[in-house]
């Protein structure tokens, strides 16, 4: 009776019910554009014969409450997060799921979520902003944290330092370089459980209803496999994504998220084999902060991770064998990888930006 009064009809409730946790707020750019990507998401469900369900959950900032009280509910939050996909996933009994993230703490909860329902279930990483431009050069929220400094020792003044605000984040979507949202959102294609390379889109970018789409019917190809987290989290897979930090430069953080991640996947992980790997993995990618330059739209532009995966496989440095998502291996991802010609954001292992990732 209570599907019939959602308007269901009796050929609708005879389909596999798909679960599409969204983490939008109203709070922060990060997530804006969540509620769009669901009814993508849900409308590629229905095309390939699936019954969308969507859901909702918390996110925090880290930078709006930064230097409140506030900033202490972000690391809590992921433990929040996760619990109420779970909780839903569980009450519900879907037979699928597909988490919608995007701010720093969004990725690995679902994540977390996913490993503790095993259930056929993908990430769909909402994106990166663009970068803002000011002064004729290409700024981020790194711009804004390095000028607050800078007007603290009257280097910058108060105009300058209220301008700048104005331009560093011209829309929404995640902050724009490799940090530590962009840096799990790589880490979630890398570990196999988002569609590679759709994390690469701009949050803001037309292509990306496109791939919510897509993830829809993934979901349900997912589904028909029964592709679930603990065939895709594997040791091989958790190492890939250990290599994916390293070498581009990502945030520390992705430490902290890692050995809970591979926590709820019943992975054996101490934190000193994260040093050992990262010792072995120069940084290839030329992104803010760590190796370079660029932001994470120039990345997407050059080729995305399919290219940083074509060469980290050419070094030797993964697993290339493990089992994604939407049932290719990484070596297939490496071979479709398309490189823009004159690229300058991705580099080789032999002609690194820098020797070794910044966490060894």
């Amino acid at each position: 009776s209570h599907l019939y009064a959602m308007g269901l009809s009796d050929e609708e409730m005879r389909r596999p019910v798909v679960g599409i946790a969204s983490t939008w707020t109203g709070t922060m750019p990060c997530n804006l554009t969540h509620r769009e990507l669901a009814a993508h998401v849900a409308d590629g469900v229905r095309a390939a014969g699936g019954l969308p369900m969507e859901f909702n959950t918390i996110a925090v900032s880290d930078n709006l409450t930064m230097h409140t009280p506030g900033m202490r509910a972000s690391l809590i939050s992921r433990e929040v997060i996760a619990d109420s996909i779970e909780l839903m996933g569980r009450a519900h009994s879907f037979d699928a799921l597909v988490a919608i993230v995007g701010c720093d703490k969004t990725v690995p909860a679902a994540i977390m979520a996913l490993a503790r329902l095993d259930v056929p279930a993908l990430v769909l990483y909402s994106g990166s902003m663009l970068p803002g431009r000011w002064r004729g050069h290409d700024v981020t929220i790194q711009d804004m944290w390095e000028a607050l400094g800078e007007r603290a020792v009257g280097r910058l003044d108060q105009n300058d330092l209220d301008d700048l605000a104005r331009h560093a984040c011209p829309g929404a979507g995640t902050c724009a370089a490799q940090y530590t949202a962009n840096t799990m959102g790589s880490v979630a294609d890398f570990l196999g459980l988002a569609p590679f390379g759709t994390g690469d889109i701009p949050a803001v970018a037309p292509d990306k209803n496109t791939a919510a789409h897509r993830a829809g019917q993934i979901a349900m190809q997912a589904l028909a496999r029964d592709a679930r987290p603990s065939r895709i989290l594997t040791e091989d897979a958790l190492h890939n994504a250990i290599v994916s930090v390293a070498a581009m430069g990502g945030s520390t953080n992705a430490v902290l998220h890692l050995l809970a991640i591979a926590r709820e996947a019943g992975l054996p992980l101490a934190i000193d084999t994260i040093g050992d790997i990262c010792r072995q993995v120069p940084i290839i990618t030329g992104l803010k902060p760590s190796g370079g330059p660029h932001t994470a739209a120039d990345l997407w532009r050059a080729g995305g991770t399919s290219l940083v995966a074509r060469r980290l496989l050419e070094a030797g440095l993964l697993r290339e064998n493990a089992t994604l998502i939407d049932g290719r291996t990484l070596a297939d991802v490496a071979a479709q990888a398309q490189e823009t010609p004159g690229q300058t954001v991705v580099a080789s292992a032999r002609h690194p930006f820098k020797p070794r990732g910044a966490l060894a």
